[in-house]
C-alpha cells in the first residue's frame, strides 16, 4: 500500500453536497479525501506522538480530544460549561478567556431537533450548520429556535431534556440508518409541553432573544457501503493500527470491516494512512 498522508490529525472535515456528507481528513499539511476510498483497503497507523491542537507541544496524553494538560485547564474552550452550557458564566465575569467567549458564546446558537438513531435535542453556534449535525451523524435535523448566546441555547435545551433525549448513541448511530421522522410533530409537541417555561425565559432575556424558527428540515445522507452488525471500536493507545476495508463514513468515524474509529478522539495524534 502507498503513503497517503502523514502527520499530526484534526477532526474530519466536512461538506454537505446535494445532500451527501463528503469527508476529508487533515493530516498535518496535507488533506485525504475519503469518500472515493470508500470500498478499498486503508491502515492508519499512529506513530507514537501527540502534540497539542492548540499549543502544538507535545504531549503524552491528550486531554479533551486533543489538548495537552495546560491548554485543557486554562483555555476556555475546554471549561466544563462547552458541554453543559446552562453553566455558561460568561455574565459573571468568570470566563477564562472572556474574548473567545465573545466571538464563540455570545453570538447567535440554535436549538435542534435531530435523528441520529432516535430523535434528540441538541444546539450549535449558528456558524456550525450543518457541520455540527453532520459529525453527530444525523440523518434530519429540524432547527427549533434562534436564541442571542449560548447560555440561553444550554437553558431553552435543559427545558427540551425534561422530554426528549440530549445524548447520541453511538453504537446505534452506526448501526443503521434510522427511518424519517416528523420533527415538526416533535417540535410542536415540544413546544407547547415547554410553553411556560419558554414564557419565563423570554421575560428573563427579552421576546427577541428566543426566536422560534419557522424552517424546514434537513436530510443527510452518509458514505456508507454496508453497516456493521456489531460495532467494535479500535483504540490506538493500545494497540496503534487500525485497517481494512473501509465500509462508510457517518459522524466522526470511519467504519472498516474490522471495526470502527472516531477520528476525532484522537486529536493531535501523529498518523500515517496508507491506501491501495
Amino acid at each position: 500500500m502507498a503513503v497517503l498522508a502523514s502527520g499530526n490529525v484534526q477532526k474530519m472535515r466536512t461538506e454537505l453536497v446535494d445532500g451527501l456528507a463528503h469527508y476529508r481528513m487533515p493530516l498535518g499539511e496535507s488533506e485525504v479525501e475519503l469518500n472515493s476510498r470508500i470500498g478499498s483497503h486503508l491502515k492508519i497507523e499512529f506513530e507514537g506522538q501527540i502534540n497539542c491542537v492548540h499549543c502544538d507541544r507535545k504531549t503524552k496524553k491528550s486531554f479533551n480530544q486533543g489538548y495537552c494538560y495546560p491548554c485543557f485547564q486554562r483555555l476556555a474552550q475546554c471549561d466544563s460549561c462547552i458541554m453543559s452550557p446552562e453553566k455558561c458564566h460568561y455574565f459573571e465575569g468568570t470566563c477564562r478567556e472572556p474574548e473567545w467567549g465573545e466571538t464563540h458564546c455570545m453570538i447567535d446558537h440554535i436549538v435542534y431537533l435531530s435523528n441520529t438513531s432516535t430523535a434528540k435535542v441538541g444546539i450549535t453556534r449558528n456558524t456550525q450548520i450543518p457541520t455540527r449535525w453532520i459529525d453527530q451523524g444525523a440523518v434530519q435535523a429540524l432547527p427549533i429556535f434562534r436564541v442571542s448566546n449560548r447560555l440561553q441555547s444550554g437553558l431553552v435545551e435543559s427545558l427540551f431534556k425534561n422530554h426528549i433525549a440530549d445524548k447520541t448513541s453511538w453504537q446505534a448511530m452506526l448501526k443503521n440508518n434510522p427511518e424519517s421522522l416528523d420533527l415538526h410533530a416533535e417540535r410542536d409537541r415540544l413546544a407547547e409541553e415547554c410553553a411556560d417555561d419558554i414564557a419565563h425565559l423570554r421575560e428573563r432575556f427579552g421576546d427577541d432573544a428566543i426566536e422560534l424558527l419557522n424552517a424546514e428540515d434537513v436530510h443527510i445522507t452518509f458514505p456508507v457501503e454496508v453497516y456493521p452488525t456489531k460495532v467494535k471500536a479500535f483504540n490506538l493507545d493500545k494497540l496503534p493500527t487500525a485497517e481494512g476495508t473501509l465500509l462508510g463514513i457517518k459522524g466522526q468515524y470511519l467504519m472498516f470491516d474490522t471495526g470502527v474509529i472516531n477520528i476525532r478522539k484522537y486529536g493531535g495524534y501523529h498518523l500515517t494512512i496508507s491506501g491501495e
